[in-house]
């Protein structure tokens, strides 16, 4: 009698991304289906502040409230998706996913194209009376489970309103590969894909701190390879432009993350578990993704409208810059009395003897903000271009005063996750209501110091790598290794405990630690060891030796991004040299004195050291915010470029070596 032969593995699920938001390149759709093989496509529309301009579009019509412009694409799309035989996954849905199917349907009709269409909904909670109260929307952060229903379902096209944006991916590989519901490390695998597909050519090159060394003037948007084991490889169509990299996979496992864990509605993914190896040009390999049991809860984002806003941008050319922005500030002191909030902010972009007069002035802001349109509306702009003739020497404005403008307001709260009606809506009509994963109770951050934290058990889950302190007297153990094909997990212990292989070159390194490797020396002892050029001009000491004073940017990359009104910065070195200086240096205190912007709010570090990163996290930095305006930058985005241009002592040897000057033809060497 033959044996029964198991079945073949299933084949990598192709999956690529056409959308990082709301306004992404019109023609990534297009340029995603012809590009190259794909088995899904999907397309991310939705943010923070998404949610409010879908909000208020809703307002002035209920059949709207979706992203209209991913209608406009599929004119063209759905005929080569239905050719190549390419399913579609979106978010488009926004407030109303069952009108964008509703119009899908409709523009298939049309261009007589045979589709299947679903969508999944359960996530607009607005009606609650939780929420009701001032609220423009709340939305529920769905996963993935009602897209893996639609698609097993038969569906060509999944049409989505609120989910997190690594469920438009982990929801397609759970259906590709039959995974069940508590399969975590596979479902962490494809969530830590999705986490680097969602922000589309992010991934590519795009904001990349290390753009010069890349091509990256017309990026091409990312796929995965998806393998059953939830490991994947990140790459691109071929001829297409951008790059990727070690260096741009791990600056967006780094965008808008908070620390090791990262929760989401199917699962807890641990980044700080995350693997990445060169799988060949434009190929990088993500493995070693462990998974644990989801929160019990899901968080919901709130927006409302906050009030009223209105700015003026004084311009101050040449002399005497304070003083003349002492001057406006005394003049429209009466006008400002009774308005809520006055913010002034004056940008020195102006530079000495100057040879432009642009270059020659600064920017003096003024935004104000109140519940009444009156106080903050043309009254108040008009006030100030009255002092035209009457104030400082040159006086200009950028633009003309104008209305003032509703500001939005984003919060989050939390509710059961079995408390909120997932559902899927097959292709046929039928309503499929799905459960909660069964979450686990909340657990407490990693810790960056401090005694061994054993953790959770669940299928799928490690105990927490936590840290063992040098009182432990051994580094953390992995009783996984056999299971997940790895010698240890990453842990976030002191610098004395933690392994590393040799330094290889960052564009091409592998992981953090390599199996078998000993125990790292102390930091004082390694960087003595390190092998270092002098006389670069050096003009301190270290324990590493010589240093020069030069922007980290020098040495490490960074990324930055928002969360409601939280900011973080992720910051990676580019060997492994610079990875033990980078962990040893930038502390939490070390970033305050940077960047003084930080010094007042309760910043928090997480260490990934497979990724040779640190990530820090800045709450209500922002605010309320990006729809609120609170700050110049009101998305963090150049947060992290600010920290990579600020100077600091750093270790002579770790920097680059200066360009040459050429020598002139003819005066010999």
């Amino acid at each position: 009698m033959t044996a029964l032969q198991p079945p073949p593995p299933r084949p990598p699920l192709r999956i690529g991304n056409a959308s990082g938001f709301y306004g992404d390149r019109f023609d990534a759709l297009r340029e995603m289906l012809t590009g190259g093989p794909l088995d899904v496509l999907t397309g991310d529309y939705l943010a923070e502040l998404t949610m409010l301009i879908l909000g208020r579009d809703r307002l002035k019509n209920q059949d709207h409230g979706y992203a209209k412009t991913f209608l406009r694409q599929l004119e063209e799309g759905l005929g080569l998706a239905h050719e190549r035989g390419v399913r579609i996954v979106t978010n488009a849905g926004g407030l109303n996913p069952a009108g964008l199917a509703d119009a899908v349907r409709a523009l298939a009709a049309k261009v007589g194209i045979p589709v299947t269409v679903a969508h999944v909904e359960g996530d607009d909670l607005t009606a609650l009376s939780a929420y009701s109260e001032g609220a423009l929307t709340a939305n529920a952060y769905l996963g993935g489970a009602g897209i893996t229903a639609c698609l097993r379902a038969g569906a060509d096209v999944v049409v989505t309103g609120r989910v997190t944006d690594a469920a438009l991916v982990s929801g397609p590989a759970a259906w590709w590969f039959d995974w069940a519901p508590d399969d975590y490390d596979r479902l962490a695998g494809a969530v830590v894909a999705g986490h680097v597909l969602e922000c589309g050519t992010q991934a590519t090159g795009g904001n990349y701190a290390f753009f010069t060394a890349h091509d990256v003037r017309r990026p091409g948007f990312p796929l995965a390879e998806i393998a059953e084991d939830g490991s994947s490889v990140i790459t691109k169509h071929p001829g297409t432009g951008g790059v990727v990299s070690a260096g741009t996979v791990t600056a967006q496992l780094l965008y808008e993350t908070q620390g090791a864990r990262y929760l989401g509605p199917d699962v807890t993914a641990r980044l700080d578990t995350v693997r990445l190896t060169g799988d060949g040009p434009d190929r990088v390999r993500i493995s070693g993704v462990l998974g644990e049991a989801p929160p019990p809860s899901l968080k919901v984002g709130v927006t409302r409208i906050g009030g009223w806003r209105n700015e003026v941008v004084f311009v101050l050319t040449g002399l005497d810059i304070e003083a003349k922005a002492a001057l406006v500030r005394t003049q429209l002191s009466e006008a400002l009395e009774g308005v809520a909030d006055a913010s002034w902010t004056l940008a020195r972009t102006d530079h000495e003897d100057a040879p432009t007069e642009e270059t020659a002035s600064a920017l003096l802001r003024l935004v104000v903000r109140d519940p009444s349109p009156d106080r903050v509306g043309r009254a108040l702009t008009s006030a100030a271009v009255e002092l035209a003739l009457g104030s400082y020497p040159g006086f200009h404005v950028t633009a003309p005063p104008g209305p003032a403008q509703p500001y939005g307001v984003f919060t989050s709260a939390l509710v059961p996750a079995d408390s909120v009606p997932h559902a899927a809506i097959l292709p046929d009509g039928t309503r499929v209501p799905l459960p909660a994963a069964r979450g686990a109770s909340p657990t407490p951050p990693l810790p960056e110091t401090g005694a061994c934290d054993p953790g959770r058990r669940s299928r799928g889950s490690a105990p927490d790598p936590g840290v063992c302190g040098a009182a432990a007297g051994a580094p953390p153990p992995n009783p996984r290794a056999s299971n997940a094909g790895e010698a240890g997990i990453a842990a976030q212990s002191s610098p004395a405990e933690r392994e590393h292989p040799a330094s290889p070159a960052f564009e091409e390194r592998g992981p953090g630690r390599s199996p078998g490797s000993s125990a790292r020396p102390a930091f004082e002892d390694r960087v003595r060891a390190e092998p270092g050029e002098r006389g670069k001009g050096g003009v301190g000491e270290s324990p590493a030796g010589p240093t020069t004073r030069a922007p980290l940017g020098a040495v490490a990359g960074a990324r930055s991004g928002d969360k409601g009104g939280d900011a973080n910065i992720g910051v990676w070195a580019d060997s492994e040299a610079a990875w033990l200086w980078l962990e040893h240096t930038l502390t939490v205190e070390a970033l305050k004195d940077l960047l003084p912007e930080t010094r007042p709010h309760a910043v928090q570090r997480h260490a990934l050291p497979n990724l040779r990163a640190l990530n820090f996290h800045i709450p209500h930095i922002l605010g309320d915010g990006v729809a609120s305006g609170h700050r110049f930058d009101p998305q963090a985005k150049a947060l992290g470029e600010w920290l990579r241009a600020r100077h600091l002592d750093i270790p002579t040897h770790l920097l680059p070596a200066p360009t040459p000057t050429p020598t002139p033809e003819g005066t010999g060497s």
